[in-house]
């Protein structure tokens, strides 16, 4: 990414885009990438191994399944989903979330199939 010169508008930057479950890359942070990704429907069960994930809710509601217990998030408020602990995201309706991750974490962990997706870059 080249070097920044406006702030990110989040507002501005959803929307750019309209596809679900494609997460858009909108910051570097030392290793680590701000994304942001339009939800909705049930995403897969996964784990990542190596690092946590934070979910922050900007629109809608999400909620992330765990085995055993649901964490429900409204806008404004954020979730860090530990390391190794199966989840799954699930919004009834439309919701846009921020994650923040280290740079290359696949969307869907250890699970892998067709809604595996790369973050791309966002303009």
């Amino acid at each position: 990414m080249s070097e920044p010169v406006a702030p990110v508008n989040l507002a501005d930057k959803l929307s750019l885009f309209s596809e679900l479950w494609s997460q858009k890359k909108v910051a570097v942070l030392n290793d680590y990438e701000v994304k942001l990704a339009k939800l909705k429907g049930e995403f897969v069960w996964h784990t990542h191994e190596d690092t946590d994930e934070l979910f922050l809710v900007i629109s809608g509601r999400l909620t992330i399944q765990l085995r055993g217990a649901d964490v429900v998030l409204e806008p404004g408020e954020l979730f860090v989903v530990p390391r190794g602990v199966e989840h799954c995201p699930m919004a009834d309706e439309e919701t846009a979330i921020l994650l923040f991750e280290p740079t290359g974490t696949l969307n869907t962990g250890d699970a892998g199939g067709p809604m595996t997706k790369a973050a791309e870059l966002l303009g």
